[in-house]
């Protein structure tokens, strides 16, 4: 039987046996650690697919070595091992990131009130994972093709020309660094990090994930914004809870001058004390403003969180105008008018409330 017919069939019962011995052997290991040792667990399961690799790449490189096979044939079927190899590395290298980064991560909880530090922590580990994975990948992909002659010399003939094409691909990946050096900045001075109150574009939402090239903001009605990386280093925006969960919600009214601002603001005391939603820091009534109408009325009370301080803010003002409607009524906004007509009319004052 010919080499070319010979070397297949021993690499499938190579590739066979490695990937029974490989079931067998994680079988044994997850039976040995079942009730114990959770992060071999973990690590078991998050490796199994690159161990069944790593195993088949061991049984075709013993294979070859031992194939009748001519020294050119051998060469090519080397360079193939070699860029196998290379994937492998960096798989490897990648799945020793998500690990190590996974379990630096347990210790942090973001699902709780005073989550600045998680926050910080998550966010960073998050983005220079990311960033990690990109130059990994990079790399591994760049250490594969070099191992053929061929695309080795046309790279280096790409990278060290100076004229069309190195321009080209150039161009081409601007947006890609310009997103990986964006995400290198956020992870070290932080602009932004998971679950921040943001607003972005005219639009108040939440980080809700941000990935190597994007992020993602969620929109307060459910809505999904996505905005590049590069977007939060070049322009401004607002970030409500960038060194504190917690924060102060604005309630605005209108009433007539009449209204007693001191017996509202000893209500609003009464109010935010029965309020669960309420932290107990900020709970202020200022008239801001006075037209030739109405003057306005501006209460601060604070939240833990922004979506607690929204419906704070919509519980507070809803009470608010209830109670100015069935204690003070006459003090809603009104239209003054004087009546002009008969000398004796003249200086009577009509007063209507509004519809």
């Amino acid at each position: 039987m010919p080499a070319w017919a010979i070397v297949p069939i021993l690499l499938g019962l190579a590739i066979a046996m490695a990937i029974g011995l490989h079931s067998i052997t994680i079988r044994v290991l997850t039976a040995a650690f079942s009730r114990r040792a959770i992060y071999v667990q973990t690590l078991l399961r998050r490796t199994r697919s690159l161990t069944r690799v790593v195993a088949i790449f061991i049984a075709c490189a013993l294979v070859l070595q031992a194939s009748p096979l001519e020294e050119d044939t051998l060469s090519v079927w080397s360079s193939v091992l070699g860029a196998f190899l290379c994937a492998i590395v960096g798989w490897t290298a990648i799945a020793a990131v998500h690990i190590a980064s996974d379990i630096y991560l347990a210790r942090f909880r973001i699902d709780v009130a005073d989550n600045l530090q998680a926050r910080k922590h998550v966010t960073q580990i998050r983005i220079l994972r990311r960033v990690a994975d990109t130059l990994i990948v990079l790399l591994a992909l760049g250490a594969a093709l070099m191992t053929f002659d061929s695309v080795r010399q046309y790279g280096v003939s790409i990278f060290a020309s100076a004229g069309a094409a190195g321009l080209v691909l150039g161009l081409a990946a601007r947006p890609v660094l310009e997103n990986l050096i964006a995400g290198i900045q956020i992870a070290v001075t932080q602009p932004i990090r998971i679950d921040d109150a943001v607003v972005v574009e005219g639009e108040w939402g939440w980080i809700e994930e941000i990935t190597g090239t994007y992020v993602v903001i969620r929109i307060w009605d459910w809505r999904r914004l996505i905005v590049p990386l590069s977007y939060f280093i070049q322009n401004p925006f607002t970030n409500w809870t960038r060194e504190s969960a917690s924060i102060i919600g604005t309630v605005f009214l209108h009433a007539d001058y009449t209204l007693p601002v001191d017996e509202l603001r000893s209500y609003l005391c009464e109010l935010v004390k029965a309020e669960p939603l309420w932290d107990g820091k900020v709970s202020v009534i200022q008239v801001t403003d006075a037209t030739d109408r109405t003057i306005e009325i501006r209460a601060l009370v604070s939240a833990r969180t922004s979506p607690d301080a929204w419906d704070l803010r919509c519980n507070v003002r809803e009470k608010l105008v209830a109670w100015i409607r069935d204690h003070h009524p006459e003090s809603l906004p009104k239209i003054r008018s004087v009546g002009v007509g008969e000398e004796e009319n003249s200086g009577r004052i009509l007063a209507s409330e509004l519809s």
